[in-house]
């Protein structure tokens, strides 16, 4: 099953166990059950500490990753239902080690929240093995069952269990159930989740973020934007913060970096992880899972601004920087959010295999929306592109690989009017061809949504000179209308939406905003120094 470089880095990593885990499989004749027993075995034979039994259990294929020296009650419950393999392997050998005692890199306020939550959980997370998002959600819940013995994680691969997948009505992963209801769909994090089932723990985070000093530059937002900044800062000496929903904002969802200067290929989660690992090596205060609510001057000092967050919670810099970023930009029409999560998706890497052999549609002829379509078609039955234009704005070679395949069909000048669906799925479109004004309707099982990006500003209205698209206008600096504010990346209206160049962006409003630190206290010693002299000159 595994390959011989596979198995010696995993028996190298498995040397770090401090107890026995128990592997419990439940198998029978079918090739994939076959293959997760041929995993679990590869596994045993790689450690003194890891056996293996068998045990019918309530999925198959799955596998239970548990401690047999632990009593009943102490026991960790982690299971994957499916072979956890490619992004979900790294899943897997974190469980490994976190049931076999290896210290899991949590805060310490964190596991003893975690330890603490009383009644039982049992978390189900249906994922694809292609969803770059779903790893991170499977490895919250896993760290939490392996802390507390009350919380039950199984991570179900949607394409081995579609019966349950229909019966559930998932159309996008990762989707998460608690105690059989649905819980959240998408990324999701442990605060995220601790927030959601322990209901003091956003009041006592406010508290805690209420009670920091200010600092030089706060930058709010934690993609390659705001991490550039951060670093540059730190490096400067600044009293440096992140505030940010979730590190590595939209980055963390992009599938293959080949443009990354200096690095020849690499993925969006691995380059999320290096950013904060790098910045972690600065010391820099990350505040993850806080979203900005709004921004002002504080009007008891004309050297701090206050960014208060949606958690009750106001924080306070002599800088602030701005790297928000951007999210997929929605077709604002009717059905779209009743459909959402139920049809209507926006990452075909993530949700592409819950529609497979089924009809789906592409909303967006760029390279976005054409390499989304050469994607899914093969792994649907038919994909329907649909472009606003009367031609498609994808680069010549995307055009030529789309057209050549026989399951993709283009529709140019259409305008989709509306998403229909049964109350709970998708089950069409309508749509306008422009240049007939008449209208169709198309039957789809499900409708990937690939129009471009929309700027996370809007919380900034009336706060800060904006462009006409939502982007926060900037100087050669990076310096926004306010003086002392500053942006950088996707948020701004800068010329390209690049990774690199959000990075570059970063690093130069970072040093912006240390110029003008320097140029404000320079002022204020001058103020200082000018009434010194008054009241000498007064004596």
């Amino acid at each position: 099953m595994l390959d011989a470089n596979v198995k010696t880095q995993l028996k190298t990593y498995l040397q770090n166990l401090k107890r026995p885990v128990e592997l419990v499989v439940s198998a029978d004749d079918t090739a994939k059950a076959k293959e997760l027993a041929g995993l679990a075995q590869d596994i045993t034979q790689l450690s003194d500490l890891v056996t293996l039994t068998t045990q019918v259990g309530d999925r198959t294929p799955s596998m239970k990753v548990t401690a047999p020296s632990q009593s009943a009650e102490a026991q960790s419950s982690i299971t994957f239902a499916g072979i956890p393999m490619g992004h979900e392997f790294t899943s897997l050998v974190l469980a490994l080690l976190h049931t076999g005692g290896h210290p899991i890199k949590l805060a310490p306020e964190l596991i003893e929240q975690i330890s603490a939550l009383s009644g039982e959980y049992r978390f189900e997370t249906y994922v694809s093995l292609s969803c770059q998002t779903c790893p991170e959600v499977v490895q919250a819940l896993n760290m939490m069952a392996a802390i507390n013995p009350n919380i039950h994680h199984v991570m179900i691969d949607g394409a081995l269990f579609q019966e349950e997948v229909d019966e559930r009505n998932v159309m996008a992963v990762p989707s998460v159930f608690l105690n059989g209801e649905p819980f959240s769909v998408g990324r999701i994090t442990v605060v995220d989740i601790l927030n959601k089932i322990d209901v003091n723990a956003q009041s006592r985070q406010a508290e805690t973020l209420n009670e920091k000093d200010p600092f030089e530059v706060l930058v709010v937002g934690g993609g390659p934007a705001g991490a550039s900044a951060a670093i540059y800062a730190a490096r400067k000496g600044l009293r440096t913060g992140i505030v940010a929903d979730k590190f590595g904002g939209q980055v963390a969802e992009t599938v293959g970096i080949e443009n990354f200067i200096s690095v020849k290929a690499t993925e969006g989660p691995k380059l999320v992880a290096n950013l904060e690992a790098h910045v972690n090596d600065y010391d820099v205060d990350i505040m993850d899972n806080q979203r900005a609510l709004s921004l002002q001057s504080n009007k008891n000092s004309e050297q701090l601004f206050e960014l208060a967050l949606e958690s009750g919670a106001v924080l306070k810099s002599r800088t602030l920087l701005l790297a928000t970023g951007a999210r997929w930009r929605e077709m604002n029409v009717p059905g779209e959010q009743e459909y959402r999560g139920k049809g209507v998706a926006y990452c075909p890497h993530c949700d592409g295999p819950l529609f497979k052999g089924k009809r789906v549609a592409v909303i967006g002829g760029g390279n976005s929306g054409i390499e989304a379509a050469i994607d899914l078609a093969n792994i649907v039955k038919h994909v329907t592109v649909l472009e606003f234009d009367a031609s498609l704005r994808a680069d010549e070679v995307l055009q030529r690989k789309a057209r050549s395949m026989g399951n993709i069909d283009i529709i140019t000048q259409a305008m989709t009017t509306e998403v229909t669906g049964d109350g709970k799925r998708v089950n069409g479109l309508n749509y306008t061809d422009r240049a007939t004004n008449e209208s169709h309707h198309i039957a789809l099982d499900g409708i990937f949504v690939q129009i471009g990006l929309v700027p996370n500003s809007e919380w900034l209205t009336d706060t800060i000179d904006l462009t006409s698209r939502g982007e926060i206008i900037v100087d050669e600096k990076g310096q926004t209308s306010i003086p002392g504010v500053f942006a950088a990346g996707d948020v701004t209206n800068s010329a390209y939406k690049q990774i690199i160049i959000a990075m570059g962006s970063g690093a130069t409003a970072s040093l912006g905003a240390f110029d003008h630190l320097i140029r404000s206290q320079d002022d204020i010693d001058e103020k200082i120094e000018s009434e010194a002299v008054n009241e000498n000159q007064a004596a």
